[in-house]
Protein backbone atom coordinates (compact mmCIF):
# COMPACT_ATOMS: atom_id res chain seq x y z
CA UNK A 1 0.00 0.00 0.00
CA UNK A 2 1.43 3.46 -1.20
CA UNK A 3 0.87 7.16 0.21
CA UNK A 4 -0.45 9.16 -2.48
CA UNK A 5 1.14 12.02 -1.53
CA UNK A 6 4.79 10.44 -1.81
CA UNK A 7 4.30 7.65 -3.23
CA UNK A 8 6.02 5.87 -0.40
CA UNK A 9 4.91 2.36 1.05
CA UNK A 10 3.43 3.15 4.64
CA UNK A 11 5.79 1.37 7.43
CA UNK A 12 5.20 1.79 10.94
CA UNK A 13 7.72 3.73 12.57
CA UNK A 14 8.94 3.59 15.74
CA UNK A 15 11.60 5.01 17.94
CA UNK A 16 14.13 2.89 19.49
CA UNK A 17 13.52 3.49 23.57
CA UNK A 18 17.51 2.53 24.56
CA UNK A 19 19.74 4.08 27.10
CA UNK A 20 21.78 5.51 24.16
CA UNK A 21 18.59 7.04 22.59
CA UNK A 22 17.19 8.09 25.54
CA UNK A 23 21.03 10.53 25.91
CA UNK A 24 20.63 11.56 22.12
CA UNK A 25 17.23 12.63 22.96
CA UNK A 26 18.62 15.78 24.70
CA UNK A 27 19.74 16.87 21.17
CA UNK A 28 16.55 16.19 19.46
CA UNK A 29 18.10 12.98 17.52
CA UNK A 30 15.71 10.19 17.48
CA UNK A 31 16.89 6.58 16.40
CA UNK A 32 14.29 4.40 14.16
CA UNK A 33 15.45 1.10 12.73
CA UNK A 34 14.45 1.35 8.88
CA UNK A 35 14.25 -1.03 6.05
CA UNK A 36 17.84 -1.67 4.46
CA UNK A 37 16.35 -0.06 1.01
CA UNK A 38 15.02 3.09 2.12
CA UNK A 39 16.89 6.79 1.51
CA UNK A 40 17.48 9.35 3.60
CA UNK A 41 14.57 11.45 1.91
CA UNK A 42 12.13 8.53 2.49
CA UNK A 43 12.47 8.57 5.98
CA UNK A 44 12.93 12.70 6.49
CA UNK A 45 9.35 12.29 4.77
CA UNK A 46 8.03 9.82 6.66
CA UNK A 47 9.05 10.50 10.30
CA UNK A 48 7.26 14.22 9.09
CA UNK A 49 4.00 12.58 7.99
CA UNK A 50 4.25 10.07 10.82
CA UNK A 51 4.65 12.20 13.64
CA UNK A 52 4.04 15.81 12.33
CA UNK A 53 7.48 16.91 12.91
CA UNK A 54 10.12 19.00 10.94
CA UNK A 55 13.01 16.82 9.75
CA UNK A 56 16.41 18.70 9.89
CA UNK A 57 18.75 16.03 9.26
CA UNK A 58 18.73 12.51 8.30
CA UNK A 59 21.94 10.16 9.23
CA UNK A 60 21.98 6.06 8.51
CA UNK A 61 24.15 3.19 10.01
CA UNK A 62 24.08 -0.37 8.70
CA UNK A 63 25.22 -2.81 11.38
CA UNK A 64 26.59 -5.84 10.51
CA UNK A 65 25.47 -9.06 11.53
CA UNK A 66 27.06 -10.97 14.15
CA UNK A 67 28.47 -14.58 13.19
CA UNK A 68 26.77 -17.62 15.30
CA UNK A 69 27.76 -20.82 15.35
CA UNK A 70 25.51 -23.91 14.77
CA UNK A 71 25.23 -27.58 14.99
CA UNK A 72 22.99 -30.35 13.55
CA UNK A 73 24.31 -32.69 16.20
CA UNK A 74 27.39 -33.74 18.55
CA UNK A 75 29.45 -33.85 15.52
CA UNK A 76 27.51 -33.35 12.32
CA UNK A 77 27.65 -30.21 10.38
CA UNK A 78 29.35 -27.45 12.84
CA UNK A 79 29.85 -24.24 10.95
CA UNK A 80 29.59 -20.25 11.14
CA UNK A 81 26.25 -18.24 9.79
CA UNK A 82 25.24 -14.85 10.43
CA UNK A 83 22.39 -12.41 11.41
CA UNK A 84 20.54 -9.94 9.31
CA UNK A 85 22.24 -6.72 8.63
CA UNK A 86 20.35 -3.87 9.99
CA UNK A 87 19.87 -0.12 9.19
CA UNK A 88 18.89 2.55 11.58
CA UNK A 89 18.58 6.12 10.69
CA UNK A 90 19.08 8.93 13.13
CA UNK A 91 16.57 11.41 12.70
CA UNK A 92 17.32 15.46 14.37
CA UNK A 93 14.30 17.19 14.34
CA UNK A 94 14.14 21.29 14.23
CA UNK A 95 14.18 23.43 17.74
CA UNK A 96 10.86 22.59 19.49
CA UNK A 97 9.61 19.76 18.16
CA UNK A 98 9.94 16.73 20.00
CA UNK A 99 8.16 12.59 19.68
CA UNK A 100 6.77 11.20 22.86
CA UNK A 101 8.78 7.71 23.34
CA UNK A 102 9.46 7.38 27.47
CA UNK A 103 6.78 9.58 28.63
CA UNK A 104 3.73 8.42 27.22
CA UNK A 105 3.27 4.88 29.19
CA UNK A 106 4.36 6.46 32.61
CA UNK A 107 0.95 8.50 31.44
CA UNK A 108 -1.44 5.58 30.65
CA UNK A 109 -0.73 3.92 33.47
CA UNK A 110 -1.27 6.97 36.41
CA UNK A 111 -4.53 7.15 34.18
CA UNK A 112 -5.48 3.79 33.45
CA UNK A 113 -4.37 2.76 37.65
CA UNK A 114 -7.34 5.67 38.80
CA UNK A 115 -9.41 4.32 36.31
CA UNK A 116 -9.45 1.00 37.47
CA UNK A 117 -9.68 2.09 41.33
CA UNK A 118 -13.22 3.35 40.19
CA UNK A 119 -14.26 1.21 37.93
CA UNK A 120 -13.23 -1.39 41.23
CA UNK A 121 -15.15 0.37 43.48
CA UNK A 122 -18.20 0.85 41.36
CA UNK A 123 -18.21 -2.67 41.01
CA UNK A 124 -18.25 -3.33 44.53
CA UNK A 125 -21.10 -0.68 45.06
CA UNK A 126 -23.22 -2.66 42.60
CA UNK A 127 -22.64 -6.16 44.76
CA UNK A 128 -23.60 -4.61 47.88
CA UNK A 129 -26.61 -3.76 46.52
CA UNK A 130 -27.39 -6.73 45.37
CA UNK A 131 -26.88 -8.83 48.64
CA UNK A 132 -29.01 -6.40 50.53
CA UNK A 133 -31.89 -7.34 48.05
Amino acid sequence: MADKDTGIKLHLLEPRATEKSYLEQTNRIYVFPVKKSMGKQEIAKLVEKEFNVTVTDVRTLIRNGKKTKYSKGKHAYPGITHRQDKKFAYVKLKKGDSIKVFDEPEENNKTSAKEAKAEKKAKADKNAGKEKK
